[in-house]
């Protein structure tokens, strides 16, 4: 299977030789194309490192990431920029979505900067609004829409470009219990129907059992690793369950 994301024995360490922390301890893991990966771990285990070492906001110490088959670890930051632009998307928690413009226009944007035909762009924007079920609020402005609406907004602006990779924060994490479920349920078609392939950091078992993998984090290194398999959600939920507490905590210590 087409791997749209390789990671190979990444580093990354904070400080000076006297005193050196050790955020990501050679890790090295695989994304196929059209997968959904969650990473899970408790406070300090290295996972928002890793994402943003992944996402290229940061630079690691060690080791090689590859997307879509190019070594991200060697480009320089002008080129870093334009692949950012071009072949990730991102879904963060706090939405990110720009106040004085529509909900159309903030995903609209995201082909704009890209260079996309202005003939494309209505029919390309339309096409994935009514795939997340939001092309009713297009007209609208951020402070118009729920917290559910605004999410979705942002995924369509994270999808709408056609990335190789989608990246989200704790996308679940500024949401309510329904919202969230709506959120998931819309990533779950993302990735089924869009063959988008995402990699979630999460703090949640229920937003990590949407996931076809989970990847556990401890102490910057893979503690353990769950495929979905044939398993349902509450099946999958159960086992990640498990996991977390071997890793000394309950739900809601794993941030």
């Amino acid at each position: 299977m087409e791997k749209t994301l390789s990671v190979r024995h990444l580093e990354k360490y904070y400080g000076n030789r006297g005193n050196v922390t050790k955020a990501i301890n050679d890790i090295s893991f695989d994304v196929s194309k059209g997968e959904f990966v969650a990473i899970m771990g408790a406070s300090g285990s290295g996972k928002t490192t890793l994402l943003n070492c992944i996402s290229t906001i940061d630079s690691a110490t060690a080791g090689h990431i590859m997307i879509g088959g190019k070594d991200v670890t060697a480009l320089r930051q002008k080129e870093l920029s334009r692949f950012r632009r071009e072949k990730l998307g991102f879904i963060f928690q706090d939405f990110s979505l720009l106040d004085t413009l529509t909900a159309f226009e903030n995903i609209a944007l995201a082909l704009t900067i890209c260079g996309a035909p202005a003939k494309e762009i209505e029919t390309r924007v339309h096409r994935v609004a009514k795939q997340l079920l939001i092309d009713d609020i297009l007209t609208k402005y951020p402070y118009q829409l729920s917290g559910g609406q605004k999410q979705r907004v942002a995924s369509a602006r994270a999808i709408v470009t056609n990335p190789a990779l989608i990246l989200a924060d704790e996308p679940t994490g500024s949401l309510d219990s329904k919202s969230s479920r709506m959120l998931l349920e819309s990533l779950e078609s993302l990735n089924r129907n869009f063959s988008a392939t995402i990699l979630m950091v999460t703090h949640d078992a229920f937003t990590a059992s949407y996931c076809s993998r989970v990847l556990f984090l401890s102490d910057g290194k893979i503690f353990n690793e769950i495929n979905r398999g044939k398993q349902n959600r509450k099946e999958l939920f159960t086992q990640i369950m498990d996991v977390l507490s071997l890793l000394g905590g309950d739900n809601s210590d794993v941030l």
